[in-house]
């Protein structure tokens, strides 16, 4: 399966169209995991929604991880963590926080399944900050 990142170089898309294509991903996925009534698929689903705005920001902003996970074909942890750290710098600590709440659901609640669906409830509105944030700076075109 190919990614988001590899078919838009394929189809030539722009960076500002595979931001946005990533950010409806992200709320895509928010959505779901809001309508999940089993907390680990909840807390993948959360997760999911940050990690796609992760990439949108990354795109939009033209930072060069994006290109190295579309080189290498796939977001490998070690260009998407440090994808995140430039990002916080650039987006703040609501952006910051929404990843740190999607990574402990994404550890804690979809792999080792030890939260309950409060557990998880609580952490979404954090997470609706953060993909926030990124909304604003896909509208701003990066900018």
């Amino acid at each position: 399966m190919l990614s988001l990142g590899t078919l838009a170089t394929l189809l030539s898309l722009d960076p500002s169209e595979e931001g946005r294509i990533h950010l409806e991903m992200a709320f895509k996925y928010l959505e779901e995991g809001k309508a999940q009534s089993d907390p680990v698929q909840t807390s993948e689903k959360l997760y999911k929604a940050v990690e796609e705005a992760v990439k949108a920001a990354a795109v939009v902003l033209g930072l060069p991880k994006a290109g190295e996970a579309a080189r290498a074909g796939r977001w490998e942890a070690r260009i998407f963590f440090s994808a995140v750290r430039k990002l916080a710098g650039a987006l703040g600590e609501e952006f910051r926080l929404a990843f740190a709440e999607g990574w402990f659901l994404h550890v804690e609640g979809f792999h080792e399944a030890r939260l309950t669906l409060e557990d998880v409830a609580d952490r979404v509105p954090y997470i609706e900050r953060g993909l926030r944030k990124v909304a604003e700076l896909v509208a701003r075109g990066g900018s």
